[in-house]
């Protein structure tokens, strides 16, 4: 198949562009099912494991929905470890190079918080990070999340096993109430399935298997 199976799905011109030139041809399941609810503006909570393609399927509606002109953070994604933080940091900028005056910044612990804040004070349009240094940068007033139109939560249940979960729901409850949100997870042990209730309200449900 071909890449028009991308643009039926109906990502942004620029990002399509990218996908295309990664060599991208058919959305996997995960990314079929995932990218038409958020890019409706819907809450998402999937069931996927790592390898399923979980970071483009919200990565590109979430770049698709992003004003160029904005500086602020827009798009926040909570992860695990800071290897996944990362990893997401990337893909996120290998999707989003035909979008002028893109930023996006990793944040997490063990790394030199200087250029973190330097970064947050250039601007960045996504913010990928582990909670504890999320919510450091919160508590020092460095990361504003008033903007955010999009928080993801990516396995989950790696953050709640590491014993981020509290974290985590301090980060949420910081949140605009109108910030669209999407939690992937491999397994939905009962803690992640009450975050989801409390915090995610009637999102749409996405189950991929292996």
């Amino acid at each position: 198949m071909s890449s028009a199976d991308f643009a039926s799905l109906g990502i942004a011109a620029p990002v399509l562009k990218a996908v295309m030139q990664l060599g991208y041809e058919q959305p996997s399941p995960v990314q079929a099912a995932s990218i038409p609810i958020l890019l409706a503006g819907k809450n998402l909570l999937g069931t996927a494991q790592t390898g399923t393609g979980k970071t483009a399927a919200f990565a590109l509606p979430f770049l698709s929905q992003l004003d160029e002109n904005q500086k602020t953070p827009q798009v926040l994604v909570l992860t695990p470890t800071r290897e996944l933080a990362i990893q997401v940091a990337e893909a996120f900028q290998s999707y989003a190079k035909h979008i002028k005056g893109f930023h996006v910044l990793p944040i997490y612990g063990g790394a030199d918080i200087g250029g973190q804040l330097r970064g947050l004070k250039r601007g960045a349009q996504v913010v990928v990070g582990t909670p504890g240094r999320m919510l450091d940068h919160l508590r020092r007033r460095s990361l504003d999340l008033s903007q955010i139109k999009g928080l993801i939560l990516d396995e989950a249940d790696e953050m709640l096993r590491m014993g981020f979960i509290d974290d985590v729901e301090t980060i949420l409850a910081k949140t605009p109430p109108e910030c669209q949100r999407a939690l992937f997870s491999a397994t939905m042990p009962p803690a992640i399935k009450r975050v989801a209730d409390k915090y995610l309200g009637d999102a749409e449900l996405v189950s991929i298997e292996n």
